[in-house]
């Protein structure tokens, strides 16, 4: 997700003397029918024009996102003894992914307006417009908690290292349940808790194969995806009676 106000907040700040050089271990991932998941190492450096001036410790944040989508959060009570759906709030942006990479704890390098203005954090990512505070911060924090279950949402503290205040690199583990589209990578670099350079690519996420023919046939051609399906489901209870038929005798 490309936030505008992070662009707008970096086009109003000087020049950097200290500005990130990227580099990616993969710039597409591919979904197959055996896949189960993998990693993406993101590295880079700082450049700089001359000796560090700046003021306050390096911080490098990374993140990557996948394509945003609304959500429905629902919360469940037990009424006369069953579980029935009491309340829900309409997320109206959730990224499908998200992963916060950082150097150390987000709060020792970057400060609260930052974030604000960034949505950097995965909290500030999701935004519930329509909702009260109170609620939109509870189903959201819900939302989190599952997401953070199933590999989808990651908060890795110490998951950037940094040599000498000039290489970096992190590791993001990607799970087996991932959406198809464009992912985001940014890097956010800070000093002093705040933001002096930033930098965004994609990274698309794509089925391949026999899952791509079938992910397009479905949505392009769901009557004949329909016969197939339908065709598949008699040829496969027509064969399996005929094997229980010969294995009885």
């Amino acid at each position: 997700m490309i936030r505008l106000i992070a662009l707008f907040v970096m086009l109003a700040l000087p020049a950097s003397a200290e500005e990130i050089v990227l580099g990616l271990s993969r710039d597409q991932v591919s979904i197959t029918a055996t896949f189960e998941g993998s990693e993406i190492l993101i590295f880079g450096a700082i450049k700089r024009d001359g000796p560090v001036q700046a003021e306050g410790d390096l911080g490098v944040i990374v993140t990557v996102a996948g394509p945003d989508e609304p959500v429905t959060v629902r919360k469940k009570d037990r009424r006369f003894g069953i579980w029935v759906n009491s309340a829900s709030v309409d997320v109206d942006v959730a990224p499908t992914f998200y992963a916060v990479a950082t150097n150390r704890p987000l709060s020792e390098i970057l400060t609260f307006t930052e974030d604000l203005n960034t949505r950097i954090s995965t909290a500030r990512a999701i935004r519930s417009v329509g909702a009260t505070v109170d609620s939109a911060q509870n189903f959201t924090e819900a939302l989190i908690r599952i997401r953070e279950q199933q590999g989808l949402y990651q908060t890795l503290p110490t998951g950037v290292s940094v040599v000498e205040d000039t290489l970096f690199r992190t590791l993001i583990p990607l799970p087996a349940n991932l959406t198809e589209g464009d992912y985001k990578a940014e890097i956010y670099l800070t000093r002093g808790r705040e933001i002096v350079d930033f930098y965004v690519t994609d990274i698309p996420v794509q089925k391949v194969g026999l899952e791509r023919w079938l992910y397009n046939l479905a949505h392009d051609n769901p009557f004949l995806y329909g016969l197939m399906s339908l065709s598949i489901a008699i040829a496969a209870g027509w064969g399996a009676s005929a094997a229980f038929s010969v294995f009885r005798r």
